[in-house]
Order: C-alpha cells, then sequence, then structure tokens
C-alpha cells in the first residue's frame, strides 16, 4: 500500500465496515486491473544494500524520481518515503528493507499494465544509474543477512518490527528480504466476490509454484524453491493463511468483517503519529474502549488501514489481491496479472477454474500450500501434479484473455503475456530451479552474478 488513509469519518457500526466493503462492487464494464511489484535496490558494482541517507541513497533516489515524474512526495515525520499520481492513482513506496514498489494505477488492459512496467523501470534506470544503483527482482534477496539490511524511516515498519518476533519466527525476514509480485482484481457483488476469493484462495498455491524464484538465503541454496512463501507459513499465523472458513456456508462481506474484527491491530493513526497499539482488538476501538487510546472511536481511515495489516494468500478490500507469488524478472511481470485477469474476469473460465478445485478439501488445500515451497510443480493434490493443474489453468487463462479480446496496436490480444508461463509448465522448471542450475553450473557456486544476469 502506498499511504496509509487519513478518512476520518467516525464509524459507529459494523454495518459500516460492511457497507465500506460492499462499496467495492462495480458493474464488469468498470473492471480494472492493477498490478504491484517490489524490486531490491543494490550498489552496482558492491552488490550492497543502498542506505536511506546519502548521495547515493534511496532518499535521493525518491527525490530524482520526483523531479523527473512530477508525483506528489508521501513523506512520513518529514522524510520522503514514497510518491503518489494524483491523476492516475499509481504510487511509488517502500518496504520496511527499502524495496522499491511500484503499486501500478487501476487499468483496463494487461497491455497497459506492461507499458506501465516498462515505463516505470525505464523511468527508474534514468535516475538510478548515476547514483550507480540496480534493481533486482527475486523473491528474496538472494546474499544479504537480516543485520546488513537498513531499515526505511517509516513508523508504522517500526511499530511491526517490534512486535513480529512475538508472533512467529520469521516476520523480520518477510518485512526486509522479501518481493512479490502482486495482481488487484474487481468483483461485481457478493456472489461474485465469493466465487472469485474461493477459486483464487484454492488455485495461489498453482501460481506460487509458477512465480517460486527465492532459492538463495546469504549465498547458498536454502532447500526451498520459493523461501518467500514458505517464510510466510512462519510470520503471524493470526493474519495470513488459507482461510478456510472462506470455503463454509455463508460466506460474504460479513464474514470477512468478523475475521478483520479479530486479527490484532498494529496501529492507529492520528494527525501525523502513528499510535502503537499492537496486539489491541479493533473490536474495542469501534466500541470506543481501547485502553490505549481512551474515548477514540474507529474512523473509516483505521478500518482502511487495518485491512492493509491483514495478510492471507487472497486479502479482500475493495477489490482482491493475488498476494502468492515471488518477484520475477521484468518481462515475466505482466504474466501475474494476465494469468489472474484470464482466469477470473471471463465468467467461462472462471467456472472450469471452480471445477478444478471445488472437490479439494480444507487439508488438502493447506497440504498443497505447505508443499509447494520445497517442491514447486512437482508438489501434488488429488493425485494432480501441480505442473499438470497449472498447464490446465493456463489454458483456461489463455481461453479467457481470447475471449476479452483486448488488442494492442499490432492487434495482437492479452494471451501474449502468458509466454512465460507457457515455457514453465513446458519445460517443468520455475524460475528458482533455473538459477539453482545456473549456480550449480555456470557460476560454480556463487550466487553474485544473479546481480548482473538478473537485474532490471
Amino acid at each position: 500500500m502506498a499511504r496509509d488513509q487519513v478518512d476520518m469519518t467516525p464509524i459507529e457500526t459494523r454495518d459500516e465496515l460492511v457497507a465500506w466493503l460492499e462499496a467495492g462492487c462495480k458493474p464488469k464494464s468498470e473492471y480494472k486491473i492493477g498490478t504491484e511489484h517490489e524490486k531490491f535496490p543494490f550498489a552496482l558494482g558492491s552488490h550492497s544494500p543502498i542506505p536511506y541517507d546519502g548521495l547515493r541513497g534511496i532518499k535521493a533516489l525518491l527525490d530524482g524520481m520526483q523531479m523527473l515524474l512530477g508525483w506528489e512526495p508521501i513523506t512520513d515525520a518529514g522524510n520522503i518515503i514514497g510518491l503518489f499520481d494524483v491523476t492516475g492513482g499509481g504510487a511509488i513506496s517502500l518496504e520496511p528493507g527499502g524495496q522499491f514498489e511500484l503499486s501500478g494505477a487501476p487499468v483496463a488492459t494487461i497491455h497497459q499494465t506492461s507499458a506501465e512496467i516498462q515505463a516505470h523501470l525505464a523511468q527508474l534506470r534514468e535516475i538510478a544509474r548515476p547514483l550507480g544503483i540496480g534493481f533486482l527482482g527475486l523473491g528474496m534477496t538472494p546474499t544479504w543477512s537480516r543485520a546488513d539490511i537498513p531499515v526505511m524511516p517509516k513508523r508504522r515498519y517500526k511499530i511491526m518490527t517490534n512486535y513480529m518476533p512475538k508472533v512467529g519466527t520469521l516476520g523480520l525476514d518477510m518485512m526486509y528480504r522479501t518481493c512479490t509480485v502482486q495482481t488487484n482484481l474487481d468483483f461485481s457483488n457478493e456472489p461474485d466476490m465469493v466465487r472469485k476469493l474461493r477459486v483464487s484462495l484454492a488455485l495461489q498455491p498453482i501460481a506460487t509454484a509458477l512465480f517460486a524464484n527465492s532459492p538463495f538465503t546469504e549465498g547458498k541454496p536454502n532447500g526451498f524453491l520459493t523461501f518467500r512463501s514458505e517464510i510466510w507459513r512462519d510470520t503471524d499465523n493470526q493474519r495470513a493463511g488459507m482461510l478456510p472458513w472462506a470455503f463454509e456456508d455463508g460466506m460474504g462481506f460479513e464474514r470477512w468483517v468478523d475475521y478483520a474484527l479479530d486479527v490484532p491491530m498494529y496501529f492507529v493513526k492520528r494527525g501525523d503519529d502513528y499510535v502503537d497499539v499492537a496486539g489491541k482488538s479493533f473490536r474495542d476501538l469501534l466500541a470506543g474502549k481501547l485502553d490505549t487510546l481512551p474515548g477514540e472511536r474507529a474512523t473509516l481511515s483505521d478500518w482502511s488501514n487495518h485491512l492493509t495489516t491483514i495478510f492471507p494468500e487472497v486479502r479482500l478490500k475493495k477489490y482482491m489481491e493475488m498476494r502468492g507469488s515471488d518477484c520475477v524478472g521484468s518481462r515475466s511481470l505482466p504474466a501475474h496479472p494476465a494469468f489472474w485477469t484470464g482466469l477470473l474476469y471471463d465468467d467461462d473460465a472462471l467456472t472450469a477454474a471452480w471445477d478444478i478445485a471445488k472437490g479439494w478439501s480444507a487439508e488438502e488445500r493447506q497440504k498443497l500450500r505447505d508443499d509447494v515451497p520445497r517442491f514447486g510443480l512437482k508438489a501434488t493434490i488429488g493425485g494432480r501434479s501441480v505442473r499438470d493443474i497449472a498447464r490446465e489453468c493456463l489454458d483456461l487463462a489463455h481461453t479467457g484473455l481470447k475471449r476479452r479480446a483486448k488488442l494492442d496496436k499490432q492487434g495482437n490480444d492479452e494471451q501474449q503475456y502468458l509466454a512465460p508461463l507457457d515455457a514453465i509448465v513446458e519445460s517443468g522448471l520455475t524460475p528458482a530451479e533455473v538459477l539453482l542450475d545456473k549456480f550449480h553450473h555456470d557460476w560454480n557456486g556463487n550466487v553474485d552474478p544473479v546481480f548482473d544476469e538478473y537485474a532490471y
């Protein structure tokens, strides 16, 4: 998320929280696609992390991008921490360890998303190269220890950093050492939201396998194809996971609100201050009974900000976020929205996708999610390999995108962006397995060449 919300409209009832989510419903003709991706900035030459301050730091990079783009600065206690495009709706923001995120504007086609990504990377290179900064698109930093990584001056992250070790063993690794690509999609009404949520939750491990791209930790193979996905299994299980209750009768906006109310809070923003309420209940804030903020009532911005601190494999806000994938090379980034748009925005493809997953039990879905980080396309569910299911999902995505018939200037539809995933299924090798092969052969057991060969 680019910036914390500041709508101070007071909330009195749970029904208002439900209505806030429901306001995301929109007619199919107005559906949009949002793509977000994070990347690691590194020093060209030394391949070391980039500090916030200094002539060649993150702040200088953001200042340069602001001058180039003319976007509004986002600040925290006087420090620039991001940029916001007031006209288009896109944003640039910092993750805790300096990971540089583009939150793409809501657009109508994958062609626009692809153009936006390429334009962003070109603009970034223009500013970053004179500063001696490069960018790497992997799911986890391949060489740096947690102690190596600088801390960005964002107060919400300080609160999270203090809280994470209390609720899991890998939360700080998630914050400081991982990068993702994420797709945000719309729904038309409550039944449509439920159907899309169930399909995308059940099939999220398929996308996790296709984008598996984090096999190294501190210069060595870590035993996983996507260690970023493994990290999420022990970050904070009260706010992460596969949401088995979403498949039960009665699922809808109200059920999501009840879930979100039970997820402990991190912070409440009042004016320019972040109040640490980590572990406290939003229900108490809603009732005006929060001991750390006596008499304070919840606001719409409190609710909106709280929803950004919930981290399941698929997240519901006024749209749905596909959260299960490692970041990948720039050519493959548009494959992520292409995969999910093809599956979820075509009614026939969505129905067929549900046919694939509807017979899986909660236990089977969880086992698949647990196995994919280590085994990738070789994991199995219901006697079928992930590779086989991925091939079927890709066929559906192709068909869905073909029926959308959104053409670029050359007359090509959006299927072209699935090509990297088609190649992965054809070869049976995830991006991580390609990296591991290079490590053991071309790179002679040295991870360092990844900074040259895989930089954006």
